[in-house]
């Protein structure tokens, strides 16, 4: 492609609902299979010949636990470990601060979805590249009803229009360091790095993901990686 990608992986959420007994493991290092689940994510990401670099966001009390086991498991492309922020929004501009000045393209996921694949890694560049910005999504499978604030039913949503956000969320690198630049100064925030961008009005083009490249926040999803694990995913 000619052009110099950077991912930021995010890796330092407290996640309080699979982290129950106080000083337990965050869930990005809790084990899965016979290795964190953080290393399976950065082993994906640094085995794509896409992506040049790689900066990992963690709780500032595990810097020490995530560099040495980006050691341990010799994971290549590192450029630098840096502090998580209060909230993701902080978490993900500290990432953006860390890059190389050389980037063309900003690739961020997700320390918690370690089921990404190299050819959705690939399509979210692609994507990113011709049209500035891009998301991995799937299309929505239940049924998904608008309530009001007195938990009544207002309508039905058109199910073939909604689709489900995951990451890797792909930009050229300029336009979501202005997006993050701007939220910043007004003091916006949002849990979704496309939105930034659609804040913006810059319009942001789906990629297909998959319903493997799960997000593990419960214990359940825990058990499902486990399985998907097992199968080879």
């Amino acid at each position: 492609m000619g052009k110099r990608t950077a991912a930021v992986v995010v890796a330092g959420g407290a996640g309080r609902r699979l982290r129950p007994k106080r000083g337990a493991l965050r869930k990005p290092y809790l084990i899965l299979g016979t290795r964190p689940i953080l290393i399976h994510t950065l082993k994906k990401l640094s085995g794509s010949i896409l992506v040049d670099e790689i900066v990992v966001v963690c709780h500032r009390q595990d810097i020490g636990r995530c560099r040495s086991l980006i050691k341990r498991f010799k994971i290549p492309k590192i450029k630098g470990i840096v502090a998580g922020g209060r909230e993701r929004f902080d978490s993900v501009f500290n990432g953006l601060k860390a890059i190389g000045e050389n980037i063309d393209i900003v690739l961020i996921h997700d320390g918690v979805r370690p089921f990404l694949s190299h050819d959705l890694i690939k399509r979210s560049i692609e994507v990113a590249l011709r049209h500035g910005a891009s998301l991995a999504a799937v299309p929505v499978k239940p049924t998904v009803k608008f309530v009001d604030k007195k938990g009544f039913v207002v309508r039905t949503l058109k199910r073939d229009l909604l689709w489900e956000a995951q990451t890797p969320q792909a930009f050229k690198r300029e336009l979501i360091t202005k997006a993050y630049k701007r939220a910043g100064a007004k003091g916006v925030r949002a849990t979704d790095d496309t939105a930034l961008v659609e804040r913006m009005g810059h319009k942001v083009r789906l990629v297909t993901g998959s319903y493997d490249n799960i997000k593990i926040t419960t214990r359940e999803d825990l058990k499902l990686a486990k399985v998907l694990l097992k199968d080879g995913r």
